[in-house]
């Protein structure tokens, strides 16, 4: 007589998989990109605020891709979303020290001709020997492709390339920023961008925007803090929402004490 076993209980599977709400891109990657750049300590909360800028901005340009890619009914993200995803929004215009290197943006970044007038070659371009972002681009892959999943995307690797490339060099130029910013004292640029489109009259400006005050900055002048990053951030971003948005993820995740 075979005895009959009991079912086993069946695992529930969730239907959709929950992501925490941080930065794929960890503390230890943002130090070792501000290594490039700097010899200055970098506090673990501008780190975190530093990983929180290049999450929003990444964000928001795969939600551009997507939506360029949706228009096409396809689920599949291509270098073309992310031109058209540019192209709609000038605040996605970031990491352009990227765009000469890869071959999506090749003939959109104009012709460079040295001090004697002789056009510069693409590849003496990228020799020199300050820290692009160009060469530790491929760091972010990881990182990129967690962001794709969290916004329900997938990319062919030529687009993963590009994010990788546009998310590195961003995080380079603001860390130089971040580095200049501890060196001068704080912000010391007067004025500011508006957007709007052509034919269209310019929103007005107030007094208090068209002249800003510059930043004292407070702080070790060894270590680059949250507010510096802060700062840097209104220098790499245009005034805009993604700017705002940047700047209060940076402050909320400079305030977490979550592990790095």
């Amino acid at each position: 007589m075979t005895a009959v076993q009991p079912a086993r209980p069946q695992r529930s599977v969730p239907r959709t998989a929950s992501v925490p709400d941080t930065s794929p891109f960890k503390s230890a990657l943002v130090r070792a990109v501000f290594r490039d750049v700097t010899s200055l300590h970098v506090s673990r909360p501008a780190a975190r605020a530093a990983a929180s800028v290049t999450r929003t901005v990444l964000t928001e340009i795969i939600d551009g891709a997507r939506r360029a890619a949706g228009e096409e009914a396809r689920t599949k993200l291509i270098p073309r979303d992310l031109l058209s995803a540019i192209d709609r929004n000038v605040e996605l215009e970031v990491g352009v020290r990227w765009y000469d290197h890869s071959p999506t943006f090749h003939g959109l970044t104009g012709v460079l001709y040295d001090a004697e007038g002789v056009i510069v070659p693409r590849r003496k371009r990228r020799q020199s020997r300050r820290a692009s972002g160009v060469a530790g681009a491929h760091r972010f892959e990881v990182g990129v492709k967690k962001l794709l999943w969290s916004r329900g995307a997938t990319a062919v690797p030529a687009m993963v390339r590009d994010l990788d490339g546009i998310a590195s060099a961003f995080l380079t130029d603001l860390a130089r920023d971040a580095a200049m910013v501890v060196r001068e004292g704080g912000v010391r640029r007067f004025g500011t961008t508006t957007l709007g489109m052509p034919g269209e009259p310019a929103p007005a400006l107030s007094l208090t925007d068209s002249l800003p005050t510059p930043s004292a900055r407070r702080g070790d002048s060894r270590t680059i803090g949250t507010d510096d990053i802060l700062a840097a951030t209104t220098i790499q971003l245009f005034g805009g929402n993604l700017r705002q948005r940047a700047l209060a993820g940076a402050r909320e995740a400079g305030r977490s004490t979550s592990a790095d």
